[in-house]
Parts: C-alpha cells; sequence; structure tokens
C-alpha cells in the first residue's frame, strides 16, 4: 500500500474515542511482519516493539492516537431523530449541516431549527447540542432503532483529497500521527525502540497513562498534529504556527512543560530537507502530559504537525510538513538512544 492509500484508509476509518477497533485493525495489518512483538492491552492500545540494529541502555517510546473526535448517540425521539452529545472538544460552530455516519454505515445529517423560524436574538447565537438533532431519514422511533442504538458512535463523513502537498481529510488528527508511526517501523531501525498507538487522548490522555507505565520509558516522542492559526483575522500573535512552515515543537502546553534539552536538540534537526518551528502559544495538551508524570517520570517531546481546522469535518495539513515530522522525529530518536541527550 503506496503513502497516499494508506493515509486515506487511516483518516477515512471512523473511530471515536473509545471506539477506536477499525483503525488499530489497519495498523496491526500494516505492522505485522516488520514488529519484533506487539500486543493490544485491556483498554485497546497497541503496543509495539521493534529490535533495531543495536540495543541501547535508554528505553524510547514514541506513541500517537488512534482516536479521533466525534459524537455518541443519547436518545432516539418518537419521530425517529437522533440526540447525542459530543465525544472530545468541538467547536459547535462546525457541526451544524454536516453529514455525519451513524455506526459503521447509517447516513445522517445534524439538524436544528430552520433559520428562518428563530428570533433576531436565536440567530444570532450558536445552538447548543440540546438543540440539535441527527435526522437519518427515520419516519419512527421503531424504524430508527432497527439501525442504531443508544451509544452508537458518530463520525463526521467528508472526503479525503491529497493534490498539490495540500491534504485535507478528517480525522488528520492523530491518524497523520499513526501514519508516521507505521512508516517506522516498517522501515530498518537504528536502535530497539517501543511505538504505541493508544485510544481516548481526545477524552483526556486515558491510554497514554496505561502504556506509559506498561512500558516503563526513559524518554518518550508523542507525534501529533496541533492547532495552526494561520488563517484571516487572527492577529500574528495568536496564529500558534504555520502550514508549511515544517515540524512544531512545543515548549510548554496546558499540560505539560517540555524537556529543555530535547526542545533545543528537535530545533536543531533542521536542515534542507527539514523545517522546524516552535509552537507559539501556551494551549491545548496531548498525551505527553499523561506520559511525563508516569512512574518516577519520563523526559517528554512533543513533534507536532501543523494543521487547520482541528477537530472539523475537513482538516488541511501539507505534505511539506509531513515530511519534516518525519525527518525530526528518526532524527531525534537516533539522538536520544545514541546517548547525545
Amino acid at each position: 500500500m503506496n503513502n497516499q492509500n494508506l493515509l486515506q484508509l487511516l483518516s477515512q476509518t471512523n473511530g471515536i474515542s473509545g471506539d477506536e477497533s477499525a483503525v488499530r485493525e489497519i495498523i496491526v495489518e500494516q505492522i505485522k511482519d516488520f514488529a519484533t512483538e506487539y500486543h493490544t492491552d485491556s483498554m485497546g492500545n497497541l503496543i509495539v516493539f521493534k529490535k533495531g540494529r543495536k540495543t541501547p541502555d535508554k528505553k524510547l517510546l514514541i506513541s500517537a492516537h488512534m482516536d479521533e473526535v466525534g459524537f455518541i448517540v443519547t436518545h432516539i425521539t418518537q419521530d425517529g431523530y437522533l440526540k447525542f452529545d459530543e465525544v472530545g472538544g468541538i467547536d459547535r460552530r462546525v457541526v451544524m449541516g454536516k453529514s455525519v455516519t451513524v455506526g459503521k454505515d447509517i447516513n445522517g445529517v445534524i439538524i436544528a431549527e430552520p433559520m428562518h423560524l428563530l428570533s433576531g436574538e436565536q440567530k444570532n447565537t450558536i445552538p447548543k447540542y440540546d438543540r440539535m438533532y441527527i435526522d437519518i431519514g427515520a419516519t419512527d422511533r421503531n424504524e430508527a432503532q432497527q439501525y442504531v442504538t443508544l451509544g452508537d458512535s458518530i463520525q463526521f463523513d467528508s472526503q479525503f483529497d491529497w493534490n498539490n502537498g495540500i491534504i485535507t481529510g478528517k480525522a488528520l488528527d492523530d491518524r497523520v500521527g499513526c501514519f508516521i508511526l507505521v512508516n517506522m517501523i516498517q522501515s530498518e531501525l537504528e536502535y530497539d525502540m517501543y511505538f504505541s498507538f493508544v485510544v481516548q487522548e481526545e477524552v483526556g490522555l486515558r491510554g497514554a497513562k496505561c502504556v506509559s507505565y506498561a512500558v516503563n520509558p526513559d524518554f518518550a516522542i508523542v507525534v501529533e498534529a496541533t492547532t495552526a492559526g494561520d488563517i484571516p483575522d487572527v492577529a500574528e500573535e495568536k496564529q500558534v504556527c504555520y502550514v508549511g512552515e515544517g515540524a512544531v515543537i512545543s515548549f510548554m502546553d496546558r499540560r505539560t512543560i517540555y524537556d529543555k534539552a530535547l526542545v533545543q536538540s528537535a530545533m536543531e534537526c533542521a536542515d534542507s530537507q527539514t523545517k522546524v518551528q516552535y509552537k507559539q502559544a501556551v494551549a491545548g495538551g496531548n498525551d505527553a502530559g499523561a506520559i511525563q508524570s508516569s512512574r518516577d517520570g519520563v523526559r517528554v517531546l512533543a513533534v507536532s504537525l501543523p494543521c487547520r481546522y482541528l477537530h472539523s469535518n475537513c482538516s488541511l495539513i501539507a505534505e511539506s510538513d509531513l515530511i519534516s515530522v518525519q525527518n525530526v522525529v528518526n532524527k531525534m530518536a537516533v539522538k536520544i538512544l545514541g546517548e547525545e541527550l
């Protein structure tokens, strides 16, 4: 499977937090002939070990999360409409009128009261989820229950596109990280390494906490997507990072203060083939926050891909940034395990 087909498959496969099995099955199929050992733990995390040419004194974990944001069915009305709540953080402004998939293959659309029936004040207010419904075309509750069950997952339904160096699609946070880890596992490694494809990052970094305790690494690199605010009407100092300007290195976010030596070393990975930029905000968080505080502590680094329209039905990244992130992660793994840090 070539790179474009694999990333497209990962992006378009559904897997909200707590329902990542379909994504995990794809990853297992891709790595099973290359990994030295792999297993799935009780929570659903996929933990992989691969032998390299050398066995280092330190243990390195490279991690990405499999889950995407989405929704969950909470009620079916007498008229056959679905009530729902969010799974992970989603901006309600991007929700209305979007096509979704309920369960495995039921199509629906997110609706609310028609605009022409709203009062002046209501027209200027973003509806809360308790005023939204999903229409799956059912005539009543009995018909809807033939296809939908309470607790079913709901995902955005969108197209994937890779053209002219730009990639768009759903769930690029963090299927792009999974894609990078798969590429590493399929390659020849200089040193032994551990990899994890974790669950439930979007609802509290839950899978990473379990994996870090089990692997007990000395170092960890979290491969993520992060919000790029380089769009109109956003002040320069609030744009965070820029699509096309390379791998994003965080010095601090809402969950983690990153290892200063690792941050500096990552910034020094820049060369003619690899752009690197700082994340210019203390915002958000990722699995590094759970990994860092596991057991007696782990030295952590986050290497992120700048992504516009994160947590929406259509995220946007640059192919050049994808290459830069892959290069930085490869270089940092060798630096860490080669006892440079």
